[in-house]
């Protein structure tokens, strides 16, 4: 099993370690150069703000909005970074640094020594915000493709409390059906525009689709 832990929003999180003001208000960070949004927090998305906006042409709907904006500060959140991985790096054998903000673990083996693996990554998760003020979800299944994909449900649906752990054929297929193809880890924006005109919306559908049908229709893909 493999576990990808992302940090939430990670340069707003790493802004609002040093200012707790910041909780419970919109915040973006912008680009170099502050050209574009490239985090926002959750309220700054729920007034519609996207990711890759320019600054320039959002900047009214933020001064109404009382939204804070910073410019970016790669030192802190490079900081940040290595006391989250330094953390994870003491808990398994080995990790894999994906991004700045993404790292995955290698959980095989680790029932003998932690029993369930969704209690013990909710405890890495407890922990990581304790020591770090950082919030994460956490995905947790066979592959990093499907860790990924169910550490982005983890995200989206607050009813799993920040962790998703596909153990299961039946949870798998489940999560499956609910990504839609474009966010499937590695299908561009391209391929999912091709992909919908084929009549494969969800990564459930992509899923089913033969090595010859996909080398036909999605080339070197």
């Amino acid at each position: 099993m493999f576990a990808l832990v992302d940090g939430n929003n990670f340069y707003v999180s790493c802004e609002r370690v040093f200012q707790p003001k910041l909780n419970e208000v919109p915040v973006v960070v912008l680009s170099n150069n502050d050209g574009a949004i490239i985090s926002r927090s959750a309220e700054a998305k729920a007034l519609g703000i996207g990711m890759g906006e320019p600054y320039f042409k959002l900047k009214p709907l933020l001064k109404q909005h009382q939204v804070r904006v910073f410019s970016s500060n790669y030192a802190l959140y490079g900081d940040m970074s290595w006391r989250v991985t330094s953390y994870l790096a003491s808990m398994v054998p080995e990790i894999e640094i994906y991004s700045i903000d993404e790292c995955f673990l290698d959980l095989h083996g680790m029932e003998r020594w932690h029993g369930d693996l969704e209690a013990f990554c909710r405890r890495i998760r407890a922990e990581v915000k304790r020591r770090t003020h950082i919030p994460t979800c956490v995905g947790i299944a066979p592959t990093k493709t499907l860790a990924k994909l169910a550490n982005r449900l983890a995200k989206k649906r607050p009813e799993l409390d920040g962790v998703l752990y596909l153990d299961s054929e039946q949870k798998r297929q489940w999560a499956l059906e609910q990504i839609a193809v474009e966010d499937v880890w590695g299908i561009g924006r391209q391929y999912a525009t091709k992909l919908y005109q084929l009549g494969v919306p969800t990564a459930a559908h992509l899923a089913k689709v033969s090595e010859s049908w996909a080398r036909k229709h999605l080339g070197a893909w």
